[in-house]
């Protein structure tokens, strides 16, 4: 049976279809309301403004379908075999970007804000996303000097004998040590979330009438400091700018250049423009069916759903995206084009943030190209190291010995590709046999494939060079990839000029004795560097977490009834001996597996 004759016989009912070439991969997903005319429509269209349609069916021979019940079955279950195949004509959204959000728990007593990359289904309030790490921790930076809430966990804050710091500089109420009353706090972390949500003219409407009800009441000191949060709170409302009414709401701007689109969203919180992220990605079939395919990828993902989500075009399967979306959040969300006012201004900009990006994105890789190609003409390579690999080795005699392996791709950082390796079979402090063992692991159990670098960076000089060179020869991966190894700067003392003189970062490649030198903060001098210093970075990290297992296990030595499945489980949850101490008994009965005889006794065995 052909393949047309195959597609004539399709129901007409919603489900996915998976499109097969020659050697029988995979290479496209798809969801439909109705099978067979959606496959039918692949083999009737026609012009140049579907050639990528044209070239996709040109290698496609065989078809599969799979039925569902509804339109949002079919596609939960695509958006399951993308991640499960990875087809190459599907949208792989490919987001290095760890999302931080702002944490509370009002029901916790003496509620804190603390900076959370997840947001698991809990009873917390969650604020944000905030586009990294820094910008979460400006924000809860202000909001602090404004309400002055507990830092630390309530267990280190009940352990000390007087306030912490923070109080003395006005930075925390201490309720630790009853500075405050719980009603008092209570008013401070309410403040503090409808200061988060975008709510700050309510909030200014709340202080005054406190100051003012306190003053009333001759309670001056509590006048002066509903006062002082006032000031700071107007100040920095003034700063924020209203973009609409009210409402959470995402918006998503698009550009496309070829084959290449990048899409921009826009995070608008309660009315106030808060923040933006970039993605960028390869799309071979048309702009709706990439916007659709972004939008369940990334928001089925655990980021937050806003209800609203401005789009800058309609897509087939608008209505069950929604539908799925507003399950996942609890509330209803609606996906919206729009066509005029405020909302098509903000998809506009959305969409202008979409086509720089895409300028400066290729400004940043035509630079990368550059940089990359002088690394090649200096160092005599035999191809443009676009994928680069250095290896790094952190012990200390012998103890908790570890490799690492960071991975820079076009120049930049792929810390999704970074490796660790615990050393597991050399003893003592022999730093080639450990090298060696993490590229027997690295190269010869499969890990060598269509990824593999083109070149390779070995912290050290001529003598780490000479016992990589073996180690690849051994491997038979001779020319596989460029070789070299870095040496640090060393400090040389004059005693005469009673000075120290800084030496030059060497670099040593196969078959030449001497160093090359290259011209010191050269940029291909700083990339090699930068290479070598986070490989020696994520080899430290991953060192000094063995250590702190080994502490926490250590410590839990002589306690009765932690035998190791319990220290696990203690390690899992509080990552180090120091924390651990820090908690109540009532944090470690929470734990699974832990009852208040258990957690008492471990209570007791930690602090006695």
């Amino acid at each position: 049976m052909s393949l047309e004759e195959k597609i004539q016989q399709f129901p007409t009912s919603p489900g996915v279809y998976l499109m097969r070439d020659a050697s029988d991969e995979i290479i496209y997903v798809g969801k439909a309301r109705s099978l067979r005319h959606r496959i039918r429509s692949y083999f009737k269209q026609s012009g140049d403004s579907r050639y990528q349609i044209k070239f996709l069916m040109a290698k496609v021979v065989d078809i599969e379908i799979v039925l569902t019940d509804t339109e949002k079955e079919a596609l939960l279950l695509e958006n399951t075999l993308i991640k499960q195949h990875h087809p190459r004509y599907n949208l792989n959204l490919k987001d290095d970007k760890t999302y931080f959000s702002l944490r509370v728990d009002p029901d916790e007593e003496f509620a804190r804000f603390t900076i959370v990359r997840k947001r698991p289904r809990d009873t917390a309030r969650y604020f944000g996303p905030y586009s990294s790490g820094s910008a979460a921790r400006d924000v809860l930076r202000q909001m602090i000097r404004m309400f002055p809430l507990r830092h630390y966990p309530l267990a280190a804050c009940m352990s000390r004998k007087r306030p912490c710091l923070y109080h003395q500089i006005g930075q925390c109420s201490a309720p630790c040590h009853g500075r405050i009353t719980r009603e008092a706090y209570a008013a401070l972390v309410e403040g503090a979330m409808l200061f988060l949500e975008g709510k700050g003219r309510l909030l200014i409407a709340e202080f005054k009438r406190r100051m003012n009800d306190a003053s009333a009441r001759l309670l001056y000191e509590e006048a002066a400091r509903w006062r002082n949060l006032l000031h700071a709170i107007e100040v920095t409302v003034e700063k924020q700018k209203v973009v609409m009414n009210g409402g959470d709401r995402d918006v998503v701007g698009f550009y496309r250049n070829a084959g290449r689109i990048e899409i921009a969203l826009l995070f608008i919180r309660a009315g106030v423009l808060s923040g933006n992220h970039l993605f960028s990605f390869s799309w071979e079939l048309n702009d709706a069916a990439a916007i659709s395919a972004f939008l369940l990828q990334y928001y089925t993902g655990t980021v937050f759903i806003p209800e609203e989500i401005l789009l800058p075009l309609a897509i087939e399967d608008g209505e069950a995206l929604a539908e799925l979306l507003g399950e996942l959040k609890g509330s209803k969300v609606s996906l919206a084009v729009p066509l005029r006012g405020t909302k098509r201004e903000l998809v506009a900009l959305a969409g202008k943030n979409a086509m720089s990006a895409y300028r400066e994105r290729g400004d940043e890789e035509a630079a990368a190209i550059t940089v990359l190609t002088e690394l090649s003409r200096l160092l005599h390579l035999t191809r443009l190291p676009e994928r680069i690999e250095c290896y790094d080795i952190s012990t200390i005699q012998g103890r908790f010995s570890v490799g690492s392996c960071a991975v820079f791709t076009a120049g930049k950082a792929d810390r999704s590709s970074y490796r660790h390796y615990r050393i597991k079979t050399v003893d003592g402090q022999d730093d080639f046999a450990m090298l060696k063992e993490v590229f027997l692991r690295r190269f010869r159990t499969g890990g060598y494939d269509n990824r593999g670098p083109d070149l390779v960076v070995v912290d050290g000089g001529i003598g780490q060079l000479h016992a990589v060179q073996e180690i690849v020869a051994e491997l038979g991966l001779t020319g596989s990839f460029d070789l070299v190894s870095l040496a640090k700067s060393r400090v040389t003392h004059d005693a005469a000029a009673q000075n120290a003189e800084k030496s030059d970062e060497r670099i040593f490649i196969p078959g030449r004795k001497n160093p090359v030198v290259l011209r010191q903060n050269s940029k291909p001098l700083l990339l090699l560097a930068a290479v070598r210093n986070e490989a020696h970075r994520f080899a430290i990290g991953y060192h000094r977490q063995l250590r702190s297992k080994e502490g926490i296990a250590s410590g839990l030595d002589n306690v009765p009834g932690i035998g190791p499945k319990r220290r696990t489980t203690l390690l899992t949850f509080f990552g180090s001996l120091q924390r651990l101490k820090e908690a109540t008994v009532e944090e470690i009965i929470a734990i699974p597996g832990f009852n208040r005889t258990t957690a008492e006794t471990l209570y007791r065995g930690l602090h006695e």
